[in-house]
């Protein structure tokens, strides 16, 4: 007991205590026994790059502009390098295949001397060569290609692959229905009774207004045949639209088209047609317009796309590249084909 009590008496006569190098009981969150984990950046020599960082922020140079950006992009990465406009590739390639839409050899009165009440019907032969349908098939764009295939699969997911299939049967039903409907219609021994009856049609309902300044019908699900550029095809009906003699494409849509580029290839179908018309000696007249007609199932009145001298001009050259283009195709697969 004695001995307790020295202990204490020296403790409290001391004025200095020397603390424990270590602690093992603490519970505090700076333990003795956890290393400080080092920062990777104490251990790089600041002293060795104190220059660099020094001239980095004390470098005062004039704030960016969208401007200032652009002329920076342009000397480390050259000038921008913008799509060729396709006009120009266009006439350069034109020029190695280039062909008059209209035959200097034919007139641009049809000949009195015809029977006009009386359409050519010529039917179309299945030869080896290749129909205007066919060339715009394997010569569509890669655009083109795209939006199709995305419609297809969209279509697919919504209806299956037997629905999607039947859906597409129906769509070219109704279309030929619709073509054998204005064929009655415009041929001048048309039965009263079934004209009557295609009336009934919203599609027929739809193109109303458009069948009152159709006139002077000269040909109607015919053949033609370009002699010299060596393709087919079938056309719909060729007659006078507001006393214009044109090639009139008759269209089926679900959807509106106002607009004769919402109209894709069809412009280029119908100026083929045109080309073959007045290379085909089965013609005696010649053509120089065309007109696309859009009709609706609903009834809603068609979108007419009138197509002038000028216009067809244009489209007649696209048609020659994608002719040319396809000829090419041909060519190759034929020289990759074994004997």
């Amino acid at each position: 007991m004695k001995a307790v009590q020295t202990i204490c008496r020296q403790l409290r006569n001391s004025k200095v205590v020397e603390p424990t190098p270590c602690v093992g009981f603490s519970t505090s969150s700076y333990s003795c026994g956890r290393k400080k984990k080092m920062d990777p950046y104490e251990e790089v020599d600041q002293g060795k790059y104190s220059d660099l960082v020094q001239s980095v922020l004390s470098f005062r140079g004039h704030a960016q502009t969208p401007q200032s950006l652009f002329e920076e992009d342009t000397l480390l990465y050259g000038p921008v390098s913008k799509c060729k406009p396709p006009k120009q590739d266009e006439e350069a390639r034109i020029r190695e295949n280039w062909f008059p839409l209209l035959n200097p050899e034919k007139s641009l009165k049809p000949n009195a001397t015809n029977d006009a009440t009386v359409p050519l019907k010529i039917p179309l032969q299945r030869n080896e060569i290749p129909s205007v349908t066919r060339v715009l098939q394997q010569t569509m764009t890669s655009e083109q290609i795209f939006y199709l295939e995305r419609w297809k699969r969209r279509m697919i997911l919504e209806l299956g692959e037997d629905g999607f299939a039947e859906y597409t049967s129906n769509l070219f039903l109704q279309g030929k229905q619709f073509h054998e409907a204005l064929e009655s219609i415009l041929s001048p021994q048309e039965n009263v009774k079934e004209r009557d009856e295609n009336l009934t049609s919203g599609y027929i309902e739809s193109i109303q207004h458009i069948l009152k300044d159709v006139s002077g019908v000269r040909a109607l699900e015919s053949a033609v045949q370009h002699e010299t550029l060596k393709y087919v095809g079938l056309l719909d009906c060729v007659a006078e639209y507001q006393d214009k003699l044109c090639v009139i494409d008759w269209k089926t849509s679900e959807k509106p088209k106002p607009l004769i580029r919402n109209t894709f290839d069809n412009p280029l179908q119908v100026v083929a047609y045109m080309g073959a018309i007045n290379n085909d000696a089965n013609y005696s007249f010649q053509v120089q317009c065309g007109l696309i007609v859009v009709a609706y199932k609903d009834g809603s009145p068609a979108h007419p796309h009138f197509m002038d001298i000028e216009l067809c001009s244009q489209y007649w050259a696209k048609w020659l590249l994608r002719l040319e283009e396809y000829t090419k195709k041909e060519k190759k697969q034929n020289i990759q084909k074994p004997d």
